[in-house]
């Protein structure tokens, strides 16, 4: 694919290489994806703009990496808002979507419409899980809520847990375009130092528990390169992010074409939540049929509701629990 290469840029995920500085990065679209995944819920808007950001957080990084099955992003916070949660579903098989579902667990009544989404968090941590599927073993990293935004939580995760110098640069909002009804599009450029070029040594600034930055990490011409391509990048504007009226190729020429920037195949990203009642059943066979009988509801059903999607599910509790015909 060429740079001028037309496609419908709207929910993907565009890999790039900044050949000229050894970078690497991804340009991410969020439009219908992003409604669906907030149209689940009725959050209020500080809720709605926290999901925002760390559903393009997760388009990104989790095209980054090759995934058999799953990679999530989890924020959570003392504060109002005490937990954002996503998964990033790697495609089945060549050509297919990604899959992206979200949802936030909030306290309403300790809200602050007037402060910024990133305070409703409050102290807490930002949580980047990998799991491959049946065979593998998970992963898990965690970074301190810090930096006056999710974005500066995923570039201090990469710091230290990667020790791959990371830049992300996000907008997100309403938008109001002709012909449509008001809703939310998001947009945003990742940029990484390629491994192979920026190796550190695995103990290099771990015994003292600080946190490791680009300067930690980078030396001479290499640092050299990452300044300079953080400094194009400083110069995006917001719209060039959102769209639709700019194309992610025709963004990084503009702001990277003495790099040499090379662009791949794109990623289509949907909504898609991996609910099932058979995994509900799954779920409930940790508990005795006396614990079952405590969840049945007067019509003799057991009820379960998706956070992610808000599927609902009625099960004959004779299926569920350890005891029960129907558990795994």
């Amino acid at each position: 694919m060429t740079l001028g290469s037309k496609l419908a840029w709207d929910d993907t995920v565009l890999p790039f290489q900044l050949d000229v500085s050894g970078i690497r990065g991804r340009v991410a679209r969020l439009d219908g994806v992003l409604d669906q995944v907030l149209k689940q819920h009725a959050y209020p808007s500080v809720i709605e703009a926290l999901v925002a950001e760390t559903a393009l957080l997760t388009a990104l990084i989790g095209q980054t990496i090759k995934l058999r099955w799953k990679l999530s992003i989890q924020v959570r916070g003392k504060g109002a808002a005490r937990l954002i949660a996503t998964d990033y579903y790697g495609p089945g098989a060549e050509g297919e979507p990604a899959r992206i579902r979200a949802y936030a667990s909030y306290d309403a009544d300790r809200l602050d419409p007037t402060a910024s989404p990133f305070s409703q968090i409050g102290e807490g941590y930002f949580a980047v899980m990998l799991d491959q599927g049946e065979g593998m073993l998970p992963y898990q990293g965690f970074t301190p809520i810090a930096g006056g935004s999710l974005s500066a939580c995923a570039e201090s995760y990469f710091a230290q847990s990667e020790q791959i110098p990371t830049r992300f640069q996000l907008a997100f909002g309403e938008s109001a375009e002709p012909g449509r009804p008001l809703h939310w599009r998001a947009g945003g450029v990742m940029l990484q130092h390629m491994p192979s070029v920026s190796g550190v040594a695995a103990d290099q600034g771990s015994g003292e528990g600080g946190l490791l930055t680009h300067a930690d990490i980078l030396g001479g011409a290499e640092s050299d390169n990452w300044n300079r391509a953080n400094l194009l990048l400083d110069t995006v504007e917001e719209l060039e992010m959102i769209g639709p009226s700019v194309t992610p190729a025709d963004l990084l020429v503009r702001l990277f074409h003495e790099e040499g920037p090379r662009v791949f195949e794109a990623q289509p990203v949907r909504f898609g939540c991996s609910c099932s009642a058979e995994k509900v059943r799954n779920t409930m066979s940790i508990y005795s049929q006396k614990d079952i009988a405590t969840m049945t509801t007067e019509a003799g059903v057991v009820t379960a509701d998706c956070q992610f999607c808000g599927a609902h599910y009625e099960l004959d509790p004779k299926t569920l629990g350890f005891e029960g015909t129907g558990a795994a």
